[in-house]
């Protein structure tokens, strides 16, 4: 069976998907080689930083099979040596004819080169096969590239109604055991997770990313002091300007930042315009008002005018409830 170019591009994407945990702060890459007949003869993601690329490690897994083929890469090859080596001259050095990028690599590093290097060296390069696909997969890496800052993801697990605590404030658990998964690999996604004092003295959560047998620990980040025993120490413990408190996470390679704090917290992300992704678990339950706190109870909002407007990018069911997902 031979695959079409978007097709490729979209096994290529999956592949990238692999690596989503422990490559940042290098891209999540995905690469395939594919022979002139059609047949796929090499796949690789990108390995922990100072380890392969995924275009190496796919021509490595496709061996003498590379000459004369197709690579299929989700970003552009690099040019650069870094950790490792650029992988525009394994590429040229395997024999591969033709390349198939799903976008241009931002880094001040690359920006072209690795393409230009490529068509210099005789290899035919097709730029843009699904690149809304690739962009979506790789918004933190390029938005961190672009501005220096991680990519801020703000989390809410709420009632229908909005409340993510009751009177007597409790909280745990309002949304069910699927959500919670769900939330659990939106932390092994990035590399920072940060709450405020106030959830840290009210929940004491460990803030790791448990995935059955597999416990990940990415930095933990509290706004303020945490108790002396609590469950995130070690932790980071930050205050002042939220601008400055991403300068200062940049400077830990966090691509990615996580804010599960509670109203307050995210409220003053929203409010400054911090935020970049809002994924949000709406569970089928009421609380009313009386006494309970509003997911965003912090946030101001004087006129109609003053919304704080989104783009709905995904909304699917997880168990018994639903997420919803929103560009900021």
């Amino acid at each position: 069976m031979r695959f079409s170019n978007t097709e490729l591009m979209d096994m290529a994407i999956a592949a990238g998907d692999k690596a989503r945990w422990h490559a940042p702060p290098n891209p999540w890459v995905g690469a395939l080689v594919v022979d002139a007949s059609g047949v796929i003869v090499g796949e690789g993601h990108t390995q922990a930083p100072g380890e392969s690329h995924a275009e190496v490690e796919a021509l490595r897994r496709a061996g003498a099979a590379a000459r004369g083929a197709t690579l299929v890469v989700t970003l552009e090859p690099c040019c650069h040596v870094g950790r490792t080596g650029p992988c525009v001259e394994a590429i040229v050095e395997a024999g591969v004819a033709r390349v198939i990028v799903g976008i241009e690599d931002p880094d001040p590093r690359v920006r072209g080169s690795g393409i230009e290097l490529l068509k210099a060296s005789g290899v035919d390069v097709e730029v843009g096969i699904e690149a809304d696909a690739v962009r979506a997969q790789l918004a933190a890496y390029l938005w961190h590239r672009a501005t220096g800052r991680p990519y801020v993801v703000a989390k809410v697990a709420s009632t229908l109604d909005g409340a993510v605590a009751m009177a007597d404030g409790t909280s745990q658990w309002i949304t069910g055991d699927p959500a919670r998964r769900d939330a659990h690999v939106l932390r092994a996604q990035s590399q920072a997770v940060l709450v405020g004092a106030g959830t840290v003295r009210s929940d004491d959560p460990a803030l790791t990313a448990r995935l059955g047998d597999i416990v990940l620990e990415p930095l933990r980040v509290v706004l303020g002091r945490a108790p002396e025993h609590a469950k995130v120490r070690p932790c980071l413990e930050l205050s002042g300007d939220l601008s400055h408190v991403l300068d200062e996470l940049a400077g830990h390679d966090v691509v990615q930042l996580l804010v599960e704090g509670g109203p307050t917290t995210i409220s003053a992300f929203l409010e400054a315009g911090l935020v970049n992704h809002v994924v949000w678990y709406v569970a089928p339950a009421f609380a009313g008002s009386i006494g309970t706190r509003g997911a965003l109870s912090g946030l101001t909002t004087p006129t109609i005018d003053a919304l704080k407007r989104g783009r709905v990018v995904d909304v699917r069911r997880i168990g018994e409830d639903i997420r919803i997902d929103v560009e900021v």
